[in-house]
């Protein structure tokens, strides 16, 4: 199908598998996030809130939309995956995919809240940085841009997490002091009896939603994931969607190329105007190229990959000159850049059904096993006393409220890091910072610091090492 010998084909299938055991392991490792609350606050039984939450796992990632598979996809610039040589291409697959899935399960036998957005981010940027050093490179093949945006998604939703559930906290004691709902809510659970069916209704619902957003945003990195490893290997077949109707192009290139022409060149640097100049001139070649289509299969399969990388290029050029002070456009003018490159970006940025549903069983399945290290970590480590109602709902809905805020924009979170500092959130909020232990903080905080840079070495030392012997 894909044109490729047998040997080939064994290897993008066997980087698929490996791609799909990513995320199944990516599923495992973040069971807890969901259920450790309904497990501990007895709402649900183990064994039923693994299925309920590995069920909406997979309705989550059919509707998350590719966004943040995009992002992740866009992390490492087409100049990466210019060189189509199966070795190398295969090169950079491998790297990325050991790296990843050895961190994960090493950190989830050691019971640590490890997110898996930090480690296949960090691979890729390992990856990138390693793309670099050799010798026939072009330039450091990392968008520092998509990964500064990624970076401060990371960072700021733990402590939007913490913070937010500190206050919601204090609100429901606030309004509930002094009715039995508030004993009720801030009580011990019972060992065994299930909570009075209102709370348990909450409960179950915080979880459900946790489930269904870590789905969206989780499988989008997975999706992202084999969206790279198809474009890698076959790009001829994977560089464009086959099924996006071009006939509207030609005019979106033509008014990019009108635009761009308006431009005063003449406060610009030597460089800008060198890339102001090649953005009009593909524009105006892609609008001749796409004038004469019906359909993307049109296109030669040896072609599909250079209109690729002119589309990234213009769209990357346009948003570079955009921030230029020198470059003045209009408010309309830009606008109408913004849409058709949006527009444009349709025909790149996309993923086959079958991706998706793969990642969708790998999740789902995933997040069915494999759940009690991780989660006892969770409901027993994090706190010094046995998490109550209040704190187990507080906990998720804030990081469902977190996580399908970031989905929306686009932006790739780490399940782990919100829920784990919504729970420490809910403990000290309980009985302040002395309600914490330490020993489990620290561990969970030098996990957070280690990992960005231990797969980013790994994953780029590899990359190196195969490119060397392949």
């Amino acid at each position: 199908m894909f044109d490729l010998d047998t040997g080939s084909t064994f290897l993008l299938i066997l980087c698929l598998l490996a791609a799909c055991s990513f995320e199944f392991v990516n599923g495992f490792h973040d069971t807890a996030n969901a259920v450790a609350t309904v497990i501990y606050t007895n709402t649900l039984k183990p064994w039923m809130a693994v299925i309920w939450s590995g069920s909406w796992n997979f309705f989550g990632v059919f509707v998350g939309g590719i966004g943040v598979a995009m992002g992740i996809v866009n992390l490492l610039p087409v100049e990466t995956l210019v060189d189509q040589n199966m070795t190398h291409s295969l090169s950079m697959v491998g790297a990325l995919l050991l790296t990843a899935i050895f961190w994960n399960l090493l950190t989830w036998y050691l019971g640590l809240p490890c997110s898996s957005s930090h480690t296949l981010i960090g691979s890729i940027l390992g990856v990138g940085l390693a793309y670099s050093l050799l010798p026939d490179s072009s330039g450091v093949a990392v968008n520092w841009a998509k990964a500064e945006e990624i970076g401060i998604s990371l960072l700021i939703s733990p402590l939007f997490g913490f913070s937010v559930t500190i206050v919601l906290m204090y609100l429901i004691r606030v309004t509930t002091r002094k009715s039995p709902t508030g004993e009720m809510l801030f009580a011990e659970p019972h060992k065994k009896d299930p909570p009075p069916w209102w709370i348990r209704s909450i409960l179950l619902i915080t979880c459900t939603l946790v489930s269904f957003f870590h789905g969206s945003n989780d499988g989008q990195k997975g999706i992202g994931l084999i969206m790279l490893i198809l474009i890698g290997i076959v790009p001829s077949y994977f560089a464009l969607d086959r099924t996006f109707d071009p006939t509207s192009l030609p005019s979106s290139f033509y008014k990019v190329q009108n635009i761009i022409g308006q431009i005063d060149s003449s406060s610009l640097s030597k460089f800008d105007k060198a890339q102001l100049l090649e953005t009009k001139r593909m524009a105006g070649d892609l609008s001749t190229v796409f004038l004469s289509l019906k359909t993307v299969n049109e296109i030669p399969q040896n072609q599909k990959f250079i209109v690729r990388k002119d589309v990234m290029l213009i769209d990357n050029n346009i948003n570079a000159l955009m921030k230029k002070v020198e470059v003045r456009l209009s408010v309309r003018d830009k606008e109408i850049l913004r849409n058709e490159i949006k527009k444009i970006r349709k025909l790149t940025d996309y993923s086959p059904r079958w991706v998706i549903m793969l990642i969708s069983l790998s999740l789902g399945l995933g997040t069915m096993i494999g759940w009690k290290r991780i989660v006892k970590t969770v409901g027993e480590k994090i706190g010094k006393e046995h998490l109550t109602y209040a704190q187990g709902a507080s906990a998720e809905l804030v990081a469902a409220m977190t996580i399908g805020l970031s989905s929306s924009f686009s932006w790739p979170v780490s399940t782990t890091h919100v829920l784990s500092s919504g729970i420490a959130g809910s403990m000290v909020a309980s009985k302040g910072v002395k309600n914490l232990q330490p020993d489990t903080i620290r561990n969970i905080v030098i996990a957070w610091c280690l990992t960005l840079p231990v797969v980013m070495v790994m994953a780029g030392t590899l990359f190196l090492l195969f490119r060397a012997i392949s």
